[in-house]
C-alpha cells in the first residue's frame, strides 16, 4: 500500500499545472515601435559616432560657468526726484529711508507707493541727523534709497551662456568709458541685438551704478556685466577661447560693413569718446574697424557707436 501511495504522489506531482498568461506582452510585441530614428541617433551607426565626437569637441571648447565675479559697492540714491525715478525704473533696492515727521507731499506718497508695490523693499523711518550722517550732508530731502552691491558675472559666464544656447558669443568690452549712462545705454543695445554681455575694467571705468541701471531701461536685469582687473588679459582669454577681438577706432584699417569676422564669435571693444582705445588694448585687437561717417563727424558717443556695430552684427547673423 505504501508503494502504491508513493507512486500516486509521484504521478500527482508530475501533472502539468495551470498555464501562466503572457500578461499582454505578446500583443504589445506586435504593436508598432514608431518611426525609425535617424542614423545619428542609432547606437553603433557611423553617423552616431560622428555626432558623439562632435558633441565631445563642443563640450571641450565650452568653458564651464564660473560664478562668483567681483561685487560692487552699495550705493545711496538721495532726493525725492532721484529716488522716485530709481523706483520707477526698476533699480534694485533694499531699503527706503524716510525722515521722521516729513512733509508728506505727492512725490513722497508716490515713492512710498512704488516701494510698497515692489514688496521686497524695507521701509525705515529715521531722524534727520541720521540721514545727514548716512548721506554725508547731501540734500536728501527726507528720502534715501539704498541700492545693494551689483553682482558682476565672471568673464567666462558670458561665453558659456552663448554656447548653452548654441549661439556664437557676442560680447562688448569697454575701455575707458566712465559715464554710467553710456554703460547703461550699451547694456540696453547689447540686450536689443542679442548680445551675451558687457565687460568693463575695475579702474577708470563706469560700473553698474543706479545711473547705469536707469539708462539700461531694465535690461540690466537680464544682460550680465563682468568686471575684470585687467582688460587686456581678459581679451587674450577670449582669443584663446576662439573669439575674434574687434576694436573700434577712427583710423581703423577696416570698415564695419566690410569686416566678415563680425559674423562669427566676436568681442567688440569700444573706447572712450575722447581718447579712444588704450595702446595695449588696441594692440591686442585682431582687427581695428571704423564706422563710415559721410557727415564728417570726428567721433561718436560710445553708446551710439556700440549700437551701430551691434546692429551690423545682428544683420549678418539674421
Amino acid at each position: 500500500m505504501a508503494g502504491n501511495s508513493q507512486r500516486r504522489n509521484r504521478r500527482t506531482s508530475n501533472k502539468k499545472g495551470m498555464q501562466v498568461g503572457s500578461g499582454g506582452q505578446r500583443r504589445r510585441g506586435l504593436e508598432g515601435k514608431g518611426p525609425t530614428p535617424p542614423a545619428s541617433a542609432r547606437k553603433g551607426h557611423k553617423k552616431n559616432r560622428v555626432a558623439n565626437a562632435q558633441a565631445r569637441q563642443a563640450a571641450a571648447r565650452r568653458p564651464a560657468p564660473r560664478r562668483g565675479g567681483v561685487k560692487g559697492t552699495s550705493e545711496m540714491v538721495v532726493g525725492r526726484n532721484p529716488v522716485y525715478e530709481a523706483l520707477r525704473d526698476g533699480v534694485p533696492a533694499t531699503t527706503l529711508y524716510v525722515q521722521q515727521y516729513i512733509d508728506n507731499d505727492e512725490r513722497v506718497r508716490e515713492c512710498l507707493q512704488l516701494a510698497g508695490e515692489r514688496g521686497n523693499i524695507n521701509l525705515m523711518e529715521a531722524p534727520r541727523p541720521e540721514l545727514d550722517r548716512m548721506t554725508k550732508g547731501l540734500n536728501h530731502q527726507g528720502l534715501v534709497l539704498q541700492v545693494p552691491p551689483y553682482e558682476y558675472a565672471h568673464p567666462e559666464d558670458l561665453t558659456a551662456a552663448a554656447y548653452d544656447n548654441d549661439e556664437d558669443p557676442l560680447i562688448v568690452a569697454l575701455d575707458g568709458v566712465t559715464d554710467p549712462r553710456n554703460l547703461g545705454a550699451i547694456v540696453r543695445s547689447v540686450s536689443a541685438f542679442g548680445g551675451h554681455g558687457v565687460v568693463v575694467p575695475e579702474r577708470r571705468a563706469a560700473g553698474m551704478t543706479a545711473g547705469a541701471w536707469k539708462s539700461s531701461a531694465g535690461t540690466a536685469a537680464r544682460t550680465p556685466v563682468s568686471r575684470v582687473t585687467n582688460l587686456t588679459r581678459a581679451l587674450e582669454g577670449y582669443q584663446k577661447a576662439g573669439l575674434t577681438v574687434v576694436g573700434l577706432a577712427a583710423d581703423g584699417e577696416h570698415t564695419v560693413e566690410d569686416l566678415e569676422a563680425l559674423a562669427g564669435p566676436v568681442v567688440i571693444v569700444i573706447g572712450s569718446e575722447g581718447k579712444g582705445l588704450g595702446r595695449l588694448v588696441g594692440e591686442t585687437c585682431d582687427y581695428r574697424v571704423r564706422i563710415s561717417m559721410p557727415g564728417g563727424a570726428e567721433s561718436l558717443n560710445a553708446g551710439v557707436a556700440a549700437g551701430i556695430v551691434l546692429y551690423e552684427v545682428a544683420r549678418r547673423r539674421a
